[in-house]
Formats: C-alpha cells, sequence, structure tokens
C-alpha cells in the first residue's frame, strides 16, 4: 500500500492557523477526500497529558530545555500512536504544528539553538519529516491584535511578552530556508477562504503528482 501524504501546519501565535485547518477541512470533505486531522503537542492519550505540563500557565518555572524535551517527547507518542499508522494505511494526515514549531520556539526564541533542538527532535522523529508544509506568514504584531481578540483562555505561550513572539517569528524565516523544499509560505492577511483555497489548490495538485 502507497504511504499516506503528510502535511502540517505551521505559523505564530494569532496567524489564524485553526481557523484554515477547520476550512481546509471543510472544503476537503466537500471534495470526498477525507484526511486525518490532528495536532501537536498533543494528539493521542499520552502526548495530550504532557501537552497539558508544557502549557499550563502554572508552570512558570518551567526550564527552557525541559520544554524542548517535553515537545519532543509529545512528538514520539502522538507519531507512534496516531501519525505513522494512518500514514501506513495510506491515508492522508494534516497535522496542526510538528517539528517546525519546536525550532522556531525553543531553538530560536528561548536560544536553545535550531541545530540543538533539531538534533533531539531527530531521535524523537526518526526521519518522519512532512511531505509538504505550510507556514501561515503573519507579522507577530497582526498575531498579537488577534489573540487579544481571543475567547479562549490563555496558555502559557499566549502570555509570552511581544519580544518573544517577534524572535519566533525569527526562528520561522531561518526554519523556512532550511527546509525549503518542503515548507510553503501562506500569506495569512488574507480572508480566510482565501487562504484556505489555496492550500486545497496545493494539496490536490501534490496529491494528484503522487
Amino acid at each position: 500500500m502507497k504511504r499516506g501524504l503528510f502535511i502540517s501546519f505551521e505559523g505564530c501565535d494569532g496567524c489564524g492557523k485553526t481557523t484554515a485547518l477547520n476550512l481546509v477541512k471543510e472544503k476537503l470533505h466537500a471534495l470526498n477526500i477525507d484526511p486525518l486531522f490532528t495536532r501537536e503537542p498533543g494528539g493521542s492519550k499520552i502526548a495530550e497529558q504532557i501537552r497539558n505540563i508544557i502549557l499550563d500557565p502554572k508552570n512558570t518555572e518551567e526550564d527552557c530545555r525541559t520544554e524542548a524535551l517535553l515537545y519532543a517527547a509529545s512528538r514520539r507518542q502522538h507519531l507512534i500512536d496516531v501519525v505513522l499508522p494512518a500514514l501506513e494505511e495510506g491515508r492522508m494526515v494534516i497535522s496542526d504544528r510538528y517539528l517546525d514549531s519546536s525550532l522556531a520556539y525553543q531553538g530560536h526564541a528561548r536560544g536553545i539553538g535550531i541545530k540543538e533542538v533539531l538534533s533531539i527532535n531527530e531521535f524523537a522523529i526518526d526521519g518522519i519529516y512532512p511531505d509538504l508544509t505550510f507556514f501561515l506568514d503573519l507579522s507577530p504584531e497582526e498575531g498579537i491584535k488577534r489573540m487579544q481578540g481571543r475567547e479562549r483562555e490563555a496558555d502559557r505561550l499566549d502570555i509570552e511578552k511581544e519580544s518573544f513572539h517577534q524572535k519566533v517569528y525569527e526562528g520561522y524565516q531561518i526554519i523556512n530556508e532550511m527546509f525549503a523544499s518542503r515548507i510553503i509560505k501562506i500569506d495569512a492577511s488574507r480572508t480566510p477562504d482565501e487562504i484556505a483555497s489555496e492550500i486545497v489548490s496545493i494539496i490536490i495538485k501534490r496529491s494528484n503528482n503522487g
């Protein structure tokens, strides 16, 4: 059986990633395409428990290297429990965040080092990279404005200072160049429908080309 297509969505906080994912899901279902949608950190029982530790606003004393290791551990469990079984069944998998988030947030923004965090995660993912990654490109300033209008409770990353979100954006620019062959920048300043339509068009084209 042919291995399924593995797609990840990336972006800074407030970029509209969740909205885009929901619209992409609707549009793909309308075309009778039924990917497995999942998320990181989390996506499976153990991985979700690790997520709760990482993002709990009360865990302010969490060391940045501990944070990076917890993300990698959650990623590994999610990969084994959810992503790999679906891909081996030939199913398309679309994940809300994956490896690149750790490189941007912990590697660059936390100052651990992109190469150092990549090394941790190469052990965790064992060579399983996305076939295609969509980076929703929006300035950190605009992302922060959008976050201020959210109704959901802020997590530990949401409440970081603006300088942190600036560094995350810088990190993503470095990563986009490192993995230019699989990362596609999407202008996230447009309407949600325009964003989702472009993404679906690219996914269909990639699927048809094998």
